[in-house]
């Protein structure tokens, strides 16, 4: 029992003198670690890596000048041994992924509109008269809402806010991404609720089994998904590509310009994943599909309600995205400001 203690009283001495060296310890480790040699370009205004992503470091240190440079002072072997410069636009890069992925989702909601298609071919598309509008035709309301967002927030939104506060006034890519996001939720939540009345409708109707009937409810009711799926792409799109081209470096410029699309083709291949998923494993035991073929009998508005709580956690995992990033670029030097101005 003694020696049991005598073990834990060292265990514990030994902690606690861990913890009083430890600072001494860091401050040993940062010393050295500004010593230490880096590669980098002749000319560059890099010269040390930034502190973020330390282990990433390694890859431009240098160990033996003599062995890992040449006489010019270029890296022998660019495979084992980069610039400073390099490392830091890799870093940049892998900063941005998590919000970047926040972003396929927006866009697995935005590839919903061949449901949407499907919906308005099973309702009432006229209006004035016996004017019937083609069920793919409704797509159009997307674009006008886009570019009645993006006219109004440039022209009217903008100048009317800077009039009021005195000074210029804007939203940031990242709060314009964080809108664009919680909207698109909101369709896909609005999408959901009509196909839930419009098949209660076809149910009361006695239509059910004939996929080509019409329901008795006006194909208008479409338009606020539609509208709502036109602010997400002139908000989340349009954001997007100004905060992955303002964030990364110039010499990432084609790189950022496409991040955007690329993450449009694989909200493409996610959502056509998850659509034959939910196929496969809601007509097991012979029962009828969630996503059948007949719009009456089956169940998109459950489809629909599953991707409404994806958003709904991808809203929350953007959230978290921009309070793990911390300031961008141009926000630093604001909020230095504040700070100085608030004491």
């Amino acid at each position: 029992m003694e020696r049991k203690m005598q073990s834990c009283y060292r265990d514990i001495l030994a902690a606690l003198l861990f913890f009083l060296a430890s600072p001494f310890y860091i401050k040993l480790l940062s010393s050295s670690s500004t010593e230490m040699l880096y590669h980098h370009k002749n000319g560059s205004t890099l010269v040390f890596p930034s502190e973020k992503m330390r282990f990433l470091n390694k890859a431009c240190i240098i160990h033996d000048p003599e062995q890992d440079l040449t006489p010019d002072g270029r890296a022998k072997n660019p495979w084992n041994l980069c610039t400073v410069d390099q490392v830091e636009d890799l870093k940049a890069l892998l900063k941005v992924i998590p919000i970047w992925l926040s972003g396929i989702v927006t866009f697995i909601n935005i590839n919903q509109t061949s449901f949407s298609v499907l919906q308005a071919s099973s309702m009432d598309r006229k209006i004035m008269g016996n004017f019937e509008i083609p069920a793919g035709s409704f797509g159009i309301f997307n674009i006008i809402s886009m570019i009645l967002w993006v006219a109004f927030y440039d022209q009217v939104l903008l100048p009317i806010a800077a009039r009021i506060n005195g000074k210029p006034v804007y939203l940031t890519a990242r709060q314009r991404m964080g809108i664009g996001t919680f909207i698109s939720f909101l369709s896909v939540v609005v999408t959901a609720t009509v196909e839930c009345i419009r098949l209660s409708l076809a149910f009361k109707e006695g239509i059910s089994d004939d996929p080509e009937a019409i329901v008795h409810m006006s194909a208008l009711w479409l338009l606020p998904q539609y509208c709502l799926i036109g602010l997400t792409l002139g908000l989340s799109a349009i954001a997007q590509n100004e905060f992955f081209i303002s964030e990364l470096p110039r010499s990432m410029s084609s790189m950022a310009s496409t991040l955007c699309g690329v993450g449009i083709s694989l909200g493409c291949l996610v959502a056509s994943f998850i659509m034959s998923t939910i196929d496969d494993f809601t007509k097991r035991g012979g029962g009828e599909s969630w996503i059948s073929t007949n719009i009456n009998k089956g169940h998109y508005d459950y489809y629909f309600w599953v991707l409404s709580g994806l958003s709904l956690a991808n809203f929350f995992f953007f959230l978290i995205c921009c309070w793990t990033y911390g300031p961008c670029r141009g926000e630093e030097g604001n909020v230095n400001d504040e700070e100085v101005s608030l004491r």
